[in-house]
């Protein structure tokens, strides 16, 4: 004997029906963390960051310690006597 039950339903109707839980608010609150994580990562690899995260000194700090370290070596500057 063969016995077939064809049931026509959406996978809504069949999770409900066997009793599991709707987890779509969850779904939805990993997908826009993610989406926020996956920004700011963008964010983070602009030019800018890279150069302020590779070069945590600015520019205007980095002339003086370059002219401690190179300017023995320099010779004199134009307009000094030297």
């Amino acid at each position: 004997m063969k016995i077939t039950i064809e049931i026509d339903c959406t996978p809504d109707e069949a999770r409900r029906f066997a009793g599991l839980p709707d987890i779509a608010p969850m779904q939805q609150a990993i997908v826009e963390k993610l989406q926020q994580r996956v920004e700011s990562a963008i964010d983070a690899t602009t030019p800018e960051a890279l150069v302020k995260t590779w070069m945590p000194m600015a520019l205007d700090q980095m002339q003086p310690l370059f002219t401690k370290l190179f300017g023995p070596f320099g010779g004199s500057r134009p307009g000094e006597a030297g």
